[in-house]
């Protein structure tokens, strides 16, 4: 075989290749988007450790929270939550449809924010894998294949969501969503910021759809707290 006739066999051979692996990535994302949607129509809730990390690029600090999460979706697009953080420090997030509470236990304080037009925005991180379907996140991201992945012992495949909205790119560069193979749903979410600054959620001890009530959801305040507004000021 001579050198031209040996340069196109490999030429050949390498595009094969690159076929059956573009082939095996289109099937690989058709299958996750697929087990989400079948993940979307039975979802009505979870409860989960909660890890959250906030990394901040430009003095390279991580800032933990450590706590429980309660997720009910009573009916599609209106998913409340309840994240009780307990470490570093006592604080519980309590998000409905309408307005955001922060309840801070050591100075017996509430701050109370109205979503208001960011409504919209709240609720794609929110319900972003938790209920959401693959024709609902296309609307919103371009998505495209990560690869199979694990975190911790959880076999899992990334996804990269691009926003596509220029409103949302200027707060979010692009998301990373673990998709567990056996669930549909997320193990963990990465939202990175323009300029190197990300938030990372991991969620394990993972329960699907449990029945719960509203209370499992609601704000438990003790008397006498003050309540702020943030956004008045």
């Amino acid at each position: 075989m001579n050198r031209v006739a040996s340069h196109c066999l490999r030429a050949l051979v390498m595009t094969g290749l690159l076929v059956r692996a573009v082939s095996a990535g289109d099937d690989l994302l058709k299958a996750t988007l697929a087990r989400m949607d079948h993940a979307a129509a039975g979802f009505t809730g979870l409860t989960a450790h909660l890890r959250k990390v906030a990394h901040t690029a430009v003095i390279n600090d991580d800032s933990p929270d450590d706590g429980t999460i309660v997720l009910k979706r009573p009916k599609p697009h209106d998913v409340r939550m309840l994240f009780d953080v307990k470490e570093p420090e006592p604080k519980t997030y309590a998000i409905d449809p309408r307005k955001v509470q922060i309840y801070l236990p050591r100075s017996q304080t509430v701050q109370e924010y109205d979503l208001g037009k960011y409504r919209s925005m709240v609720d794609q991180f929110l319900l972003l894998g938790f209920g959401s379907t693959s024709a609902e996140m296309a609307r919103d991201y371009s998505i495209s294949l990560g690869g199979p992945d694990t975190v911790g012992p959880v076999k899992a495949t990334r996804l990269v969501l691009v926003p596509k909205s220029p409103e949302m790119l200027k707060y979010i560069k692009q998301v990373g969503l673990w998709i567990s193979d056996s669930t549909g749903i997320p193990v963990q979410q990465k939202f990175d910021a323009p300029g190197g600054d990300y938030n990372l959620a991991t969620y394990t001890e993972i329960m699907l759809n449990p029945k719960l009530p509203d209370s499992a959801v609601t704000l438990k305040l003790p008397k006498g707290v003050k309540r702020e507004y943030p956004q008045k000021f």
